[in-house]
């Protein structure tokens, strides 16, 4: 019994190599399967992970809340469309042309009321872009250095506040001097002679019926002159009071000069 089990031991297997080989074959054959697979990349899949990459990296700039911005490859290119403004109404163009009506109105009634001045080139009254314009020469107003309205000017200013009193528009009242410097007692220097003028303007309208919050006093000193400073008579230009009476709807300006 030993010797014929030492016998068995000795058989040598000569089809183990078929083992080896059908583990290579099986190995193979899952290389090629996976090459293949692959070489046949589904295109709905490419784009389902294409559009995840987008959307991990393209966040939204700005946006702390984690929303992202994810991009469809199949939405198509946007146009950029004109933006068009919109038609003003029926209303509003009545409204408009009511506006400006009034203010002409105005305007010829202020030019007739001071036309006598406008004569002698002392009063301008313009229809511009911001309404109705009236330049009046500081002389026919104030004496010189003094911020008080003399009879005359009085007179002239209280005529032109009836006219303002009814109507709703804002009224800006501006002081303005040459470059000569200005020191006294009640003026420092310019700005302040040029601010209490437009002030004194301001308060006659007050008194006449003009409502207090319509109306709005600036003083420039020298620093908006209309004429050469070097001149007398440059000078006597720039030393003047200028009052705006504001249109609500300078859409359409038109420079219309109104004195004769």
């Amino acid at each position: 019994m030993a010797r014929r089990r030492k016998q068995e031991e000795e058989h040598e297997n000569h089809e183990r190599w078929l083992i080896s080989y059908a583990d290579f074959i099986t190995l193979l054959f899952a290389f090629f399967v996976v090459m293949y697979a692959i070489s046949s990349i589904n295109e709905g899949k490419y784009r389902v992970l294409s559009d995840a990459l987008n959307s991990a990296f393209r966040t939204v700039p700005g946006d702390t809340s984690g929303a992202q911005a994810v991009v469809n490859p199949n939405a198509p290119t946007p146009v950029a469309i004109p933006m068009r403004r919109p038609q003003p109404s029926l209303k509003t163009d009545e409204a408009s042309r009511i506006n400006r009506e009034k203010v002409r109105n105005m305007a010829k009634e202020i030019n007739a009321i001071l036309a006598p001045l406008v004569q002698e080139g002392k009063v301008r009254v313009t229809e511009g872009a911001r309404g109705i314009t009236v330049e009046i020469n500081a002389s026919v107003l104030f004496a010189p250095g003094d911020a008080r309205l003399d009879l005359v000017a009085i007179k002239a200013l209280t005529a032109v506040a009836r006219v303002i009193a009814p109507s709703t528009f804002p009224v800006i009242v501006e002081g303005h001097t040459d470059n000569i410097p200005i020191s006294n007692v009640l003026f420092p220097s310019n700005w302040e002679l040029s601010g209490v003028r437009a002030s004194s303007v301001v308060r006659l309208f007050i008194d006449n019926g003009v409502d207090p919050r319509r109306l709005t006093a600036t003083g420039y000193a020298d620093q908006r002159p209309i004429a050469d400073n070097s001149t007398p008579d440059g000078r006597q230009r720039n030393r003047r009071v200028a009052i705006t009476i504001e249109s609500q709807n300078p859409d359409t300006p038109v420079e219309v000069n109104v004195s004769p």
